[in-house]
């Protein structure tokens, strides 16, 4: 099948792109409101940028309305009206059906911590709360918001974050920095509702080594 994107509806173009880009880590986000409320939300665009500096970013899409998620509104710049602040927790599977959860939409300023029944830790050197359970979780003062389509419904949004501090529980990582994954346990997003583990892993050199 060939396809012109311009020529199907944005659910397809969804449809297509959650399909094929899998599996998917899931950036659970938390963030506060400029006047304090913590948000917690996942989303499964979520990639790392590079290590100097130590960049990452996630994509949080547009309401239906074309108006802004509340952890956009949150985590984008204070030149903008936001915090400029936000923290990327990893998404494990002991709480995998919060993840989920959290998803729900509520009133800006209502915390989906409370809904899914999460517990807050306090960050290091942001204000949005880290996730208490999680196993490793990322501080980040906002660099930069792309937006491909401000306005728009499903409007792309690109938020680029620079770690100033991570957290990543003793028993996850050893003194070489080397993270355990079985420690982190974590979930990803296929198509649909469907979601997998990182579970069933392999190993294999890196370029002509790897073909034999």
């Amino acid at each position: 099948m060939e396809i012109d994107p311009d020529t199907i509806a944005q659910p397809d173009r969804y449809k297509l792109l959650i399909g094929c880009i899998t599996p998917r880590p899931i950036a659970f986000v938390s963030t506060v409101s400029p006047d304090g409320r913590a948000n917690l939300a996942p989303f499964s665009f979520f990639a790392g940028v590079g290590s100097n500096p130590m960049t990452l970013l996630f994509c949080p899409a547009n309401n239906a309305d074309g108006s802004e998620k509340d952890t956009l509104r949150n985590a984008k710049t204070v030149a903008e009206g936001g915090t400029g602040e936000f923290v990327v927790n990893i998404a494990s599977h002991s709480y995998a059906a919060k993840v989920a959860g959290a998803a729900e939409p509520l009133g800006y300023g209502e915390s989906e911590f409370d809904l899914v029944g999460l517990a807050q830790a306090a960050s290091r050197i942001v204000k949005p709360p880290r996730l208490a359970a999680s196993p490793a979780a990322f501080e980040c003062r906002t660099v930069q918001v792309i937006r491909t389509n401000p306005g728009a419904p499903a409007g792309g949004n690109i938020v680029i974050g620079r770690v100033v501090h991570a957290f990543v529980r003793d028993d996850a990582i050893n003194e070489r920095y080397h993270v355990n994954p079985a420690a982190l346990d974590t979930i990803g997003r296929m198509g649909g509702l469907e979601y997998c583990t990182t579970r069933d892993r392999f190993r294999m050199p890196m370029g002509r080594e790897a073909l034999g």
